[in-house]
């Protein structure tokens, strides 16, 4: 909206807009509680009635205001002021709050850049979004030109390539229609992969400098109306993001380490900034209405390849002419700079060492309205929620940690550092790790998790109602199934599905999942509501959130509700409410998968020997979760500790010290992002890696490797259900 007083004024209509919301949702039947005992589940039951009635659009709308009303790029004051802010409002709400500082290698802002044309004309083109009279924050002085962290320097002019989206495979194609990037400056359009890899794709190739582009045809005027009349990019609208492309996540001076104050007495050696591998020809992004200055003087004699052309109205060509000369100058400076992990804890009253973890990070590239702070606002409003429970004498009975990272947005930084940091305390104490990286930027639910989170996921939509309907979260996601309901990480590794229900995606790269679930193997989510994004422009701001992520301030409230849910059940089960049965399923799903990659280039090749242990593995998860209903069934809670440490432990079977062979710092067997794409998952990653390369040289160790690995957690199977009684249970037919 235009005025802030005005938003404030809608507050008390939009809270009796939301009343009966909380009453909807406690009408809603509760299925059975998956990993309670019989006795404790009514006390479940209302705590989480309890709990949605403190929800309202107002608070939450409250603290998405405070955090997205000035740019707030890391490093900078501003972003400070939003550290301030969350600390304050945790320790409000009651939480124990640590700041976690780390000194990390981080651009120094956009620095210098100039894009232009030399030949056939002299034009300057534009590096910057317009300014709307309707989108006041539009026109904030600190708010800065579209850029690229962590591009190299230089000041170059050459004639240009066009290729496509920068992918691995369409530099393959180039060079296979004989076209050469050497010495010239690459053109690549947005998607497709990971905006790093296109500049490591093109400086591998020769190219001298890359421009990257939004085409029209991804997220423009063939998609719908472009801002400010629609949610689409319209001609000035520029993506900003981290060209980082370390095999390893995090700092890149300190890889595998904490990047501690470099005046503590602990902090580690730091690399030379010069051997890191850091890009070093310039990159920078560009509107469309910028790049069509380019594409439409490209005279080149090969018209594209099928599904290279965009939606600007030319024909795409290869390549620009020698009559064709464009400048590209970048000047960025990188420093170390300090960071700042907010870390927001309540402590468990029964089992203070086991810890749920839910995470987003509050840096942005300018307001970040939606991503990140739509999930920020909902997990300061969940602290806030949960801690007058606490004050009423119900805490949890594990301890939840509330983290709010810093530096995501340049590389995934902070929550890296805070990771390897706690690594050891980490490996033995995390239930869980859930991540709401812009939790609320739409009304349309979804959702990607490792295997034994999936059902929480399912069972806490299925009690929690969706706004000014009489259908639940659940039942909402599930009716846009057919459309193709999101995924929030969608991946060269297709989901693993079962039969009626929904898709649940594969986590791969981009945000804070990374350290807790790739390195660690902590079991991971990350869930929100979709919705049209101007990722990472500079109007991902209050004014875009009004008008067209969520108007009526409805879905925040209910993303904590469903949030909130999956926290307590975790902090509050008997028995860790993992799914155990899940891990045979979705394995023998991608190691098919896996199979079908190498088949393509060694057809005789079969992964059964490797399968073969999944078929035991299911029987020892079949019979663990049996051995845990029965558990449940009868009330028992002897051994807890024991058997939840046992349960904490499953998904560090995948955990291999020697890592993957693209990046030992990826050390899960199980899952990693795509290094070829970035955003994309990998399951399985060590086959994936094989197959990408298409080698079979090393399938005999990895099969061993994986073959170690299921066993591993076929055997803590086994010993769990024997410590819950299981195979007497099993052996006696019930």
């Amino acid at each position: 909206m235009n005025n802030l007083p005005l938003l404030k004024t809608t507050s008390l209509a939009l809270a009796l807009m939301f009343s009966g919301f909380a009453t909807q949702a406690q009408s809603n039947p509760t299925p059975a509680l998956t990993g309670f005992i019989p006795a404790r589940q009514a006390a479940q039951v209302k705590l989480e009635t309890e709990f949605k009635t403190k929800q309202s659009p107002a608070a939450f709308k409250q603290h998405l205001e405070k955090l997205s009303s000035v740019p707030h790029i890391t490093g900078t004051k501003e972003n400070e002021q939003v550290r301030d802010y969350i600390a304050e409002t945790m320790r409000k709400a009651g939480w124990q709050v640590d700041i976690y500082p780390h000194d990390v290698l981080l651009p120094k802002g956009p620095g210098e850049i100039a894009v232009e044309l030399v030949e056939p004309i002299r034009q300057p083109l534009n590096i910057r979004e317009f300014l709307f009279k309707e989108d006041k924050y539009s026109s904030d002085p600190r708010l800065t030109p579209g850029y690229n962290a962590w591009s190299g320097s230089g000041d170059v002019t050459a004639e240009v390539v066009y290729a496509n989206y920068g992918r691995k495979e369409d530099f393959e194609q180039l060079k296979a229609m004989g076209i050469s990037v050497k010495d010239k400056i690459v053109l690549a359009r947005y998607g497709g992969n990971f905006r790093g890899y296109k500049a490591q794709f093109a400086q591998a190739a020769g190219a001298i400098g890359v421009i990257i582009f939004t085409d029209p045809a991804d997220s423009g005027y063939m998609r719908g109306l472009t801002f400010p009349e629609g949610p689409y990019y319209s001609e000035s609208v520029i993506q900003r993001g981290s060209l980082l492309t370390t095999p390893y996540t995090g700092d890149p001076l300190t890889p595998g380490e904490a990047a501690l104050p470099m005046d503590a007495k602990n902090t580690p050696k730091r690399l030379d900034q010069n051997a890191v591998g850091l890009h070093k020809i310039p990159v920078t992004p560009l509107p469309y209405g910028s790049a069509t200055e380019i594409l439409k003087r490209m005279t080149g004699l090969q018209s594209v390849p099928a599904g290279w052309q965009g939606g600007l109205p030319y024909t795409y060509r290869l390549e620009g002419g020698s009559a064709l000369k464009v400048r590209l100058m970048v000047k960025q400076e990188k420093t170390i700079q300090r960071i700042y992990q907010v870390v927001g804890t309540l402590t468990g009253s029964e089992f203070p060492d086991e810890w749920i973890i839910a995470g987003c990070h509050y840096d942005a590239w300018s307001y970040g309205a939606t991503d990140p702070n739509s999930g920020t606002a909902i997990l300061l409003s969940m602290t806030e929620s949960m801690g007058k429970l606490a004050k009423a004498g119900q805490r949890p009975r594990r301890t939840i940690k509330v983290c709010h990272w810093d530096a995501e947005e340049p590389g995934v930084i902070g929550s890296a550092e805070w990771s390897e940091q706690f690594r050891d305390e980490l490996t033995q104490k995390a239930v869980a790790y859930m991540n709401y990286d812009a939790a609320v930027s739409g009304r349309t639910f979804g959702a990607s998790a490792s295997p034994s989170m999936k059902k929480l996921i399912i069972e806490a939509t299925q009690s929690v109602q969706y706004p000014d309907s009489n259908k639940t979260v659940y039942q909402h996601w599930m009716g846009h199934k057919a459309a193709g309901n999101p995924t929030r990480v969608t991946g060269s590794s297709a989901p693993a599905v079962l039969a009626g229900e929904p898709t649940i995606g594969n986590l791969g790269g981009g945000s804070d999942h990374i350290a807790p679930y790739m390195h660690i193997g902590i079991p991971s989510l990350s869930a929100g509501m979709e919705g049209p994004t101007l990722y990472h422009s500079q109007y991902d701001d209050l004014y875009f959130y009004d008008k067209f992520a969520d108007p009526t301030y409805k879905m925040g409230p209910m993303m904590e509700q469903v949030v909130g849910t999956m926290t307590l059940r975790l902090a509050n089960a008997d028995l860790v409410p993992y799914d155990v049965a899940r891990y045979p399923a979705d394995l023998a799903i991608h190691l098919k998968a896996a199979e079908k990659a190498i088949q393509a280039y060694s057809p005789t090749y079969s992964i059964d020997p490797v399968l073969s242990t999944v078929a035991e593995l299911k029987k020892n998860a079949d019979a663990c979760e049996i051995a845990r209903q029965n558990y449940l069934k009868t009330g028992r809670t002897d051994k807890l500790a024991e058997l939840n440490r046992e349960l904490r432990l499953l998904e560090r079977s995948f955990i291999d010290p020697k890592g993957n062979a693209f990046g030992a710092w990826y050390r899960s067997l199980y899952a990693s992002s795509d290094p070829n794409s970035g955003y994309a998952s990998w399951m399985l990653p060590g086959f994936l890696y094989e197959a990408s390369i298409k080698s079979t040289a090393n399938l005999p160790e990895l099969e061993m490797r994986y073959k170690k690995a299921i066993q591993t957690l076929s055997d803590k199977l086994l010993v769990l259900s024997q410590g819950m009684g299981g195979p007497a249970a099993v052996g006696g037919g019930k």
